[in-house]
């Protein structure tokens, strides 16, 4: 008889390879992050101009590159769409 813990350890990695991840949907996959404009501030200058608690929506390429900041989730959706990428959501 086999525990769970044993099934459970078999075909799992030990760690995983980020350059590897990055690299799994590079030119197809985009992530639609909701992001406040305070916490990017630092990185985005044109978000120091909102006020901190404005809910902005982050277009990123599967490699983490930032592609596009905007206002609304759909028009995140269409810049994904323009790039020819599908758009998946980060949370």
């Amino acid at each position: 008889m086999t525990s769970d813990k044993t099934t459970a350890a078999i075909d799992r990695p030990e760690h995983t390879d980020t350059d590897f991840l990055a690299a799994l949907g590079a030119g197809t996959i985009a992530y639609i992050r909701p992001v406040k404009a305070g916490d990017i501030a630092e990185t985005v200058p044109q978000a120091r101009e909102l006020p901190p608690a404005t809910m902005l929506y982050a277009l990123y390429g599967a490699d983490g590159d930032p592609i596009l900041l905007t206002t609304t989730r759909e028009l995140a959706v269409a810049g994904a769409q323009e790039h020819e990428l599908t758009p998946v959501s980060l949370h």
